[in-house]
């Protein structure tokens, strides 16, 4: 792969970023969070990129132009569509975005297949309502819960998420923010919030829980190590795709998520947004430091998951 794909990449992941037309901070934030994950080291020049995308001086034609191979185009898609999906459903714009995203990027008839089919399971997944309950997700009393209780249940919700993160299939990875999202609506509602959507995705930006971001980290750059290997995109991110699946990246922010909600909510929902983000904070390095002593329970729920089973679940 060479640069000039590289930055192309990048590019279309900036589009589908501002394809609804939003400029808040919560997204510039998200923006920088992209960029960062998919620029390694600084070596490419992300501010250019950026002003590029903000002030029309590229075109969707010409980035897509700079991609030589099917599967770096097939890359380019799937990123785009877990991007747009990453604020919850896809809006009329994003549609439009992708629409002419997969016809200006012609891909081989297998290959388009795989894409329309990813599409529209990852516009399920994220359209999934949050009040039904898989079998395969942590049991949750309806009433109040003790908190032995609940620290059981963040916790299987965080080796199952791990133990997601360790499976090779994309769509796998994309299970895991509507299972974050799920998790936290159920402890908000044992403490008597009633909670949408809309308010989970606010409560994750305010923590500084970047959703787009974590699509990035839990498939697209699981997918271009599934796709590169070893010499992916001429450097581009390189051991940070296998660093994803051996970190449990998805156990800790998972398990830091469930213990902050449960403060937040058990508060009524009175944190500051700098308390908030200190609080993640401080419980994310807390999570980072378990994760190797439930390594050996994610590889044995991972070896247990039937993938099929749980996207299923997961939309209902």
């Amino acid at each position: 792969m060479t640069e000039q794909e590289n930055k192309a990449i990048i590019t279309l992941a900036l589009m589908a970023a501002f394809a609804d037309g939003g400029n808040s901070d919560v997204e510039r934030a998200e923006v920088k969070r992209i960029t960062d994950a998919l620029s390694k080291d600084g070596d490419i020049n992300v501010a250019t990129i950026y002003q590029d995308v903000i002030l029309n001086r590229v075109t969707l034609a010409a980035a897509v132009a700079a991609l030589t191979t099917p599967a770096a185009k097939s890359l380019a898609f799937e990123l785009c569509v877990s991007v747009c999906d990453a604020d919850g459903t896809q809006g009329a714009p994003e549609r439009a975005f992708l629409a002419n995203l997969r016809q200006a990027l012609q891909l081989d008839p297998v290959a388009s297949a795989s894409a329309n089919t990813f599409a529209a399971n990852s516009a399920t997944l994220a359209a999934a309502p949050l009040s039904s309950v898989s079998p395969l997700e942590p049991q949750m009393l309806a009433s109040t819960m003790t908190i032995a209780e609940q620290d059981k249940v963040i916790l299987n919700y965080a080796i199952l998420n791990g133990a997601l993160e360790l499976l090779p299939e994309t769509l796998a990875s994309m299970a895991i923010i509507p299972l974050q999202m799920k998790m936290v609506y159920r402890i908000g509602k044992t403490y008597g919030f009633e909670l949408d959507k809309g308010h989970i995705k606010d409560f994750l930006a305010t923590a500084g829980v970047g959703m787009a971001s974590q699509y990035v980290e839990q498939i697209g750059v699981k997918l271009i190590g599934r796709i590169f290997g070893g010499g992916l995109l001429g450097g581009l991110i390189g051991g940070v795709a296998k660093q994803a699946v051996s970190s449990g990246m998805s156990f800790s922010t998972t398990y830091a998520l469930g213990h902050l909600a449960r403060r937040y909510y058990a508060g009524g929902r009175t944190f500051s947004t700098a308390v908030l983000k200190d609080t993640y904070t401080s419980l994310l390095g807390e999570a980072q430091r378990m994760q190797g002593q439930y390594l050996p329970a994610m590889r044995e729920k991972a070896r247990t998951v039937n993938v099929a089973q749980i996207l299923e679940e997961v939309r209902q």
